[in-house]
């Protein structure tokens, strides 16, 4: 399962009370779909979100889909289990995972794969472990500027050292991560070098909020045509040892990466 989640590159979520905005999801290019029952759902319609996003669960989609249950002690989260563990969804998502402990239980209770979110001071500095446990590494980063005594229209800057140990914890325990959400509906622009900032670090793909993030993320995160082709040839060329290739010097490493190119984009 892990390897799949390799290919994500957008993650939409959405919640679990809303039957229009699951509708819409249905038809959507997002690569991974979340369900939400903890923070875009109201306390007063937590059992009806719940029941919802079982139900939708129930039938075919076109996308993997998973339901994010909520937190640890939280007095929701053993019926979110229950309900959850029995659906068919095909992933779930711990939100404000904070140790190996918690995100070992959720797990064996729920009998599914399991992303992890990274929202807390806590989880940064046990990501290493928790990616040990877990599917997938997804950066919170609304939740990390709270939990880190920052304003939440914060930059980047200050959560920079946290999102890096998130990639690092991933890549040290071979699984995908992701980067936080982008407040800014209307920003476009913004979205978009946000994408691609979170790539330049190493995310995998982005948390996403609206439908209308969807082609942005998917373009910004996926290969371009020039990347492809770049990827064949030195593929192509490559014999073994150092060597050079199109005027700079490359060793297996960089096969390796042109390698992933190719799997990104549907060749592998």
């Amino acid at each position: 399962m892990k390897s799949d989640l390799f290919a994500v590159r957008s993650i939409l979520f959405l919640p679990a009370s809303n039957p229009r905005a699951i509708a819409k999801a249905r038809e959507s290019a997002a690569d991974l779909v979340v369900l939400d029952l903890e923070d875009a759902v109201k306390p007063a319609d937590k059992a009806e979100a719940r029941i919802a996003a079982v139900e939708a669960v129930s039938s075919e989609w076109p996308m993997p889909v998973a339901i994010r249950i909520n937190g640890v002690g939280t007095e929701w989260q053993s019926d979110d289990i229950e309900a959850v563990a029995g659906s068919q969804s095909d992933y779930a998502v711990l939100p404000r995972a904070s140790s190996l402990q918690d995100v070992r239980q959720v797990a064996d209770a729920l009998n599914k794969p399991l992303l992890a979110m990274i929202e807390t001071a806590a989880g940064v500095l046990a990501a290493p472990e928790i990616a040990r446990a877990a599917q997938a590494l997804i950066a919170g980063t609304n939740d990390l500027r709270t939990d880190l005594h920052l304003p939440l229209d914060a930059t980047r800057e200050p959560i920079s050292t946290a999102l890096q140990l998130i990639i690092l914890a991933a890549r040290a325990g071979e699984v995908p991560a992701f980067d936080g959400v982008f407040n800014r509906l209307s920003d476009a622009e913004g979205f978009l070098s946000e994408c691609m900032h979170g790539r330049s670090l190493g995310f995998d793909g982005k948390s996403l909020i609206h439908p209308d993030q969807i082609a942005p993320c998917n373009e910004a995160f996926g290969p371009s045509q020039d990347e492809v082709q770049s990827a064949r040839r030195l593929v192509e060329a490559f014999s073994g040892g150092a060597e050079r290739f199109e005027d700079r010097m490359i060793e297996r490493m960089h096969v390796e990466a042109a390698r992933r190119v190719l799997e990104r984009a549907g060749e592998g």
